[in-house]
């Protein structure tokens, strides 16, 4: 895989994203939050069954319901897609690296834990009221 594709893929669950808006099958977030549950478990079942073209396809509906879920927080306002990769980047980056240099990775989390918590205190003290 590369870049390219999975930015072909963002774009189209962003048409499938604004085609759901004028429809009334997808309720928001909460639709594909539960359908990542219901493709958890098509995944555990393929992985017992031995076929790896079908456990290929179910791993990409995994992929492909968690994309439709973080666009639709993203539509929502409750996120940014981009930020939420670059999160995932940096976190697990400093986990590997944490572990590779003898850290704890416990010792990391809650390192990150305790920034997060800061960032979001510092948000929670800008946040405009409602």
């Amino acid at each position: 895989m590369n870049l390219g594709e999975l930015d072909k893929l963002i774009d189209v669950v962003k048409t499938k994203i604004i085609r759901d808006q004028k429809g009334t099958w997808s309720k928001g977030s909460n639709t594909y939050l539960n359908a990542l549950f219901d493709e958890i478990n098509e995944v555990k079942e393929e992985l017992s069954s031995e076929k790896q073209c079908f456990l290929e396809d179910e791993l990409g509906d995994i992929l492909w319901v968690y994309l439709c879920f973080v666009h639709n927080l993203e539509v929502e306002g409750k996120v940014s897609m981009p930020k939420v990769f670059e999160r995932s980047l940096i976190k697990y980056s400093e986990r590997v690296n944490g572990i590779n240099n003898g850290e704890c990775w416990d010792e990391i989390k809650e390192k990150q834990k305790i920034a997060l918590e800061r960032e979001q205190s510092k948000l929670n003290s800008i946040a405009p009221l409602k």
